[in-house]
C-alpha cells in the first residue's frame, strides 16, 4: 500500500496544491466558505489534478520535473494575478478580458502598490512550485504509472466528473445555484466562489472556444422565451396596506376631484405585428415578440421640461455619496441639494467594472457576460445613446476622456455613440500625471463647445481613480493639505483628495457656463461608473460612518441632475444608472421607445426595478437578496413567492435580451437604420 501511495505521490501533491490555491484565494479575497462549495471545489480539483498528473507522467526525468514545475508555476501566476485583479476591481477577470488586457501595464505602479500591500498572499501562491524544488526526488522522480494504473486514473477522472456534474444537475436550479453557475457561467466571482477558480476558467474557456453565448441557455424552450411576464396569482400577490378609515365626525366640504391627466406612452411607431409576420430569423422573431409585450413607460409632467437645453453628461470615476461633502466638495454638495436629489439611487458593479458601468449609463442595456460590451457596441447600431439622439436633432456632440483615448477601445465605441471623441493621444493634450486632472480637462475642452449651441458633451473622468494613497496618486498628493484634518483613514483622505479635483472641475464648469450666459439652459447629469472599490471594506465603512451592508448599500450612490435656478426636488424612488438614458430622453422631450431600453424613466409612474449582477433586485415593494434568497419587504408591504419569481424572470430576460441586442444588431432591424 505504501509503495502504491509513493507511486501516486505526485498526484497527491497536485491535488493538495490545487486545494491550497483555491483556499488561499478564498481567504485572500474574503470569500465565504460553504460546505457544498468546498465539495465541488475538491471534486473538480481532483479532476484537474489527475489531468496534470497524467500529463506529467508522459515524460520522465528532467522533462517530467520541468513540466511539473511549469504547471505549478502557471497555476501560481493564474491565482496570484486573479488575487491582484480582485484587489483592484472586486471581481475576477475572464479569459476574454485577459486576452485584451495588454494596456493594463499602464497601471504598473498601481500593480506594484497592490503587490506591496499583499506580499504575504502573493508569496503563498508561489509555495507549491518552490516546495517542489525540495521534494522532486520524492514526488517527481517516482516511477511512471503502469498501464493499469493509467486506466484506473482515467476511470477515476470520468467518475469524479460524473458524480460532481450529476449532483449539480440534480440539485437546486434557482438563481445563483451551482446549476445555474455551471451551465450559465457569467459571474466569474460567484462561479469561482461556488465551483472553484479553475472550474470557472474552464467554463469560460468552453464558452470562448465554442463561441456559444452562455445566456442562451437561460431560456431553454420557446414557450418560456415567449412568456414575457409570468402571470401572478392575484390571491398570492401583493397585499396592499389597508388605508385608515376617516372619522365620520369630521365635517369636510366636498372637494371637486380633478381628473388625472392622461399621458401617452413613450413609444415609437413600430409595427411589431408586421415585423413578426415577415421575419424568418428565429432569434429576431423572438426578440420582436418580447419587446412588443414589454410594458412601456408613460410620458409625464416632466416630459420635455428641458427640451432644447444643452446637455453635459458625465461618468465620474469612482464617484460616491462620500464625495459629497458640504465643506470639502462644496460644488458637488450644491449640485446635489439644489438640483434633483435622488436619495435611493444605485450604481451596481458589473464584470468589467468601469467599462460596463459606462456602458450601462450610456445605453440603458445590461452588459453581456464575459465580454467588453461597450467595445462590441462600436460595430452595431446604437440609436438611443444621447450622442446619436441629439446629433440627429442638430446638436454638436463631443466626448472627452483624460486618459488614453483607445483604452478599452473607446476610440471605436464613442464615435459610434454619436460623438466627436478626444482622449490622450488623439487630440487632447494634458500634463503628465497619474491620474490626470479633471480640472485641466475642463480647462482644455470647454472652449471647444461653449459657443457651439445647442451642444451635448460627454465626459469620462479619471481624477478619482485608485490607488488611494499619497505616494503615487498625483491628485491625492495635489490636494493633500485640504484633507489632512478629515477624520478618516489615510486611504479615505486620499480618496477625498481625488474627489476635490473633480469638485474643482465642476466649479470651473459652472462658472464658465455662467459667464457665457447659458447656465440656465444647460442640464448637467453626473453618475459614477462604480463605487470606490479601490478602498478596502473597513475604509469604506469609515467614510460612511457605519458598517455598510454589502449586497445593496455598498452600491448606493448619488445621481446629480442639475441646472441653474431650478427648484430643488427630492426623489425617493429606487433607481439606478440603467435608468439614466430613458430619464434624460424623457426630460429632453426626445422621441424614443421605452420598450427597447432595459431601464425606466425615473419620473414615470412605472414600478421601480434596480438590477444587480448577482440577480438581486430592488422594487417599490422591497429588496431581494439573490444569494441568500431572502426578500426584505418595504414598510407596509407583503409579497408572495409568485411576485419574487415574476421579478426574477423579468430580470433574467433583461440580461438575456440585452445580450441579444448586442449579438444581433437588433436596433438596426427594428428601426430600419
Amino acid at each position: 500500500m505504501n509503495k502504491y501511495l509513493r507511486a501516486q505521490s505526485l498526484l497527491l501533491y497536485f491535488f493538495v496544491s490545487v486545494l491550497f490555491y483555491e483556499i488561499i484565494l478564498k481567504v485572500a479575497t474574503m470569500q465565504p466558505f460553504y460546505r457544498f462549495d468546498l465539495f465541488y471545489m475538491a471534486m473538480f480539483g481532483l479532476s484537474f489534478s489527475i489531468i496534470f498528473y497524467l500529463l506529467s507522467s508522459l515524460f520522465s526525468g528532467k522533462d517530467k520535473f520541468g513540466l511539473t514545475f511549469v504547471l505549478l508555476l502557471l497555476l501560481s501566476l493564474i491565482f496570484s494575478s486573479q488575487m491582484v485583479y480582485y484587489k483592484f476591481f472586486k471581481t475576477f477577470y475572464t479569459l476574454y478580458s485577459a486576452g485584451r488586457g495588454g494596456q493594463v501595464m499602464e497601471f504598473w505602479k498601481d500593480i506594484l502598490y497592490v503587490l506591496s500591500r499583499n506580499w504575504v498572499w502573493f508569496t503563498l501562491f508561489f509555495l507549491p512550485p518552490i516546495t517542489i524544488l525540495f521534494l522532486k526526488n520524492r514526488v517527481v522522480f517516482c516511477r511512471r504509472p503502469s498501464v493499469g494504473s493509467f486506466l484506473v486514473l482515467l476511470f477515476l477522472l470520468i467518475l469524479v466528473n460524473v458524480l460532481a456534474i450529476g449532483d449539480i444537475y440534480l440539485g437546486d436550479r434557482q438563481v445563483n445555484s451551482h446549476y445555474e453557475l455551471y451551465y450559465n457561467p457569467g459571474n466569474p466571482l460567484l462561479t469561482a466562489q461556488k465551483l472553484g477558480l479553475l472550474t470557472s476558467l474552464r467554463l469560460d474557456a468552453q464558452r470562448l472556444i465554442f463561441m456559444n453565448n452562455p445566456i442562451d441557455s437561460i431560456i431553454k424552450d420557446k414557450a418560456k422565451a415567449e412568456e414575457v411576464f409570468k402571470p401572478v396569482d392575484p390571491e398570492n400577490d401583493i397585499k396592499e396596506p389597508i388605508e385608515p378609515a376617516m372619522s365620520e365626525d369630521i365635517d369636510e366640504e366636498p372637494v371637486e376631484e380633478q381628473p388625472e391627466p392622461i399621458f401617452d406612452p413613450n413609444i415609437m411607431d413600430i409595427d411589431f405585428t408586421q415585423l413578426i409576420a415577415s421575419e424568418t430569423d428565429d432569434d429576431l422573431k423572438d426578440m420582436h415578440k418580447y419587446f412588443s409585450e414589454v410594458p412601456p413607460t408613460n410620458k409625464n409632467e416632466y416630459t420635455g421640461k428641458y427640451k432644447g437645453y444643452n446637455l453635459i453628461l458625465i461618468t465620474a470615476e469612482s464617484f460616491s455619496p462620500y464625495a459629497v461633502h458640504k465643506d470639502v466638495t462644496p460644488t458637488l454638495y450644491k449640485m446635489v441639494h439644489e438640483g434633483y436629489n435622488f436619495t435611493n439611487f444605485y450604481t451596481p458593479i458589473w464584470e468589467v467594472s468601469t467599462l460596463d458601468g459606462e456602458y450601462v449609463a450610456s445605453t440603458s442595456l445590461l452588459p453581456k457576460r464575459g465580454v467588453w460590451s461597450l467595445y462590441l457596441s462600436g460595430s452595431i447600431s446604437m440609436p438611443f445613446t444621447m450622442g446619436n439622439q441629439l446629433r440627429a436633432l442638430g446638436y454638436n456632440t463631443r466626448a472627452y476622456h483624460n486618459h488614453s483615448y483607445d483604452y478599452y477601445r473607446r476610440d471605436l465605441s464613442h464615435p459610434n455613440m454619436g460623438y466627436d471623441y478626444k482622449g490622450i493621444g488623439n487630440g487632447l493634450v494634458m500634463s503628465k500625471a497619474w491620474p490626470r486632472s479633471d480640472l485641466e480637462m475642463m480647462e482644455k475642452t470647454i472652449p471647444e463647445y461653449l459657443a457651439d449651441e445647442p451642444f451635448h458633451t460627454y465626459y469620462m473622468t479619471v481624477s478619482g481613480h485608485m490607488q488611494y494613497n499619497f505616494i503615487g496618486n498625483h491628485m491625492a498628493i495635489k490636494n493633500k493639505e485640504l484633507v489632512k484634518d478629515l477624520p478618516y483613514t489615510d486611504a479615505g483622505r486620499a480618496y477625498m483628495a481625488t474627489q476635490i479635483e473633480f469638485d474643482r472641475a465642476m466649479e470651473y464648469l459652472l462658472n464658465q457656463l455662467e459667464e457665457a450666459g447659458i447656465a440656465e439652459r444647460t442640464l448637467i447629469a453626473i453618475s459614477s461608473d462604480h463605487y470606490p472599490y479601490g478602498l478596502e471594506k473597513n475604509e469604506l465603512d469609515d467614510l460612511a460612518g457605519h458598517t455598510l451592508e454589502e449586497n445593496f448599500e455598498l452600491y448606493k450612490n448619488t445621481f446629480i441632475l442639475y441646472t441653474k435656478g431650478m427648484e430643488p426636488v427630492t426623489i425617493d424612488k429606487p433607481s439606478s444608472s440603467l435608468d439614466i438614458i430613458p430619464t434624460l430622453s424623457n426630460l429632453l422631450g426626445l422621441e424614443y421607445d421605452s420598450r427597447l431600453l432595459m431601464g425606466r424613466d425615473i419620473f414615470s409612474d412605472s414600478e421601480s426595478l434596480v438590477i444587480f449582477l448577482n440577480r438581486s433586485f430592488i422594487t417599490d415593494k422591497g429588496r431581494y437578496d439573490a444569494e441568500k434568497k431572502i426578500f426584505y419587504p418595504s414598510q407596509g408591504q407583503e409579497v408572495s413567492q409568485g411576485y419574487i419569481d415574476n421579478i426574477l424572470d423579468i430580470v433574467e430576460k433583461k440580461f438575456y435580451y440585452s445580450a441579444k441586442v448586442l449579438d444581433t444588431d437588433y436596433y438596426k432591424y427594428v428601426l430600419n437604420n
